[in-house]
């Protein structure tokens, strides 16, 4: 579970990035980036910065590449504006929000599928037996 301090650092190195990365960048290959989240290590040294980028495959590729040549210079933009000892390394790691969002909803659209189905065979069904098999008590003062 992270510490308030690592919540607070990751969260502040966010909003650093996203601005820095908002002034843009002199890199071609860097498309439309969103840094979704930070996390930072106990000891304050590593950040991961998790980030989604909207586009193909291909610009997902180049703008991964460009924040990986453009690290050292984010990271000194981070140092900058953070009032720490130590500056963290920073890791871009692609998010998989999109993708899983996307699977979930291919999901739920299939389980809705199923219950309309199932629904639709619930709607003609009949007893197997009798309409009501139970036994009531008013049925059994009648048989006596």
């Amino acid at each position: 579970m992270a510490s308030e301090r690592q919540a607070r650092l990751g969260d502040r190195i966010r909003v650093i990035l996203a601005e820095r990365l908002e002034k843009g960048l002199r890199d071609p290959r860097l498309g439309f980036v969103t840094i979704t989240d930070v996390r930072v290590t106990g000891d304050l040294q590593h950040a991961s910065v998790f980030y989604t980028v909207l586009g193909s495959p291909e610009e997902r590729e180049g703008s991964a590449a460009a924040l990986k040549s453009a690290t050292g210079m984010l990271r000194s933009e981070v140092g900058k504006h953070l009032n720490v000892r130590l500056t963290p390394s920073l890791e871009f790691i692609p998010d998989a929000i999109p993708e899983n969002a996307g699977h979930i909803a291919d999901l739920l659209r299939e389980a809705q599928e199923r219950d309309a189905a199932v629904a639709g065979l619930a709607s003609s069904a009949t007893y197997a037996g009798d309409a009501d098999p139970y036994v009531k008590p008013r049925e059994l003062d009648d048989e006596d």
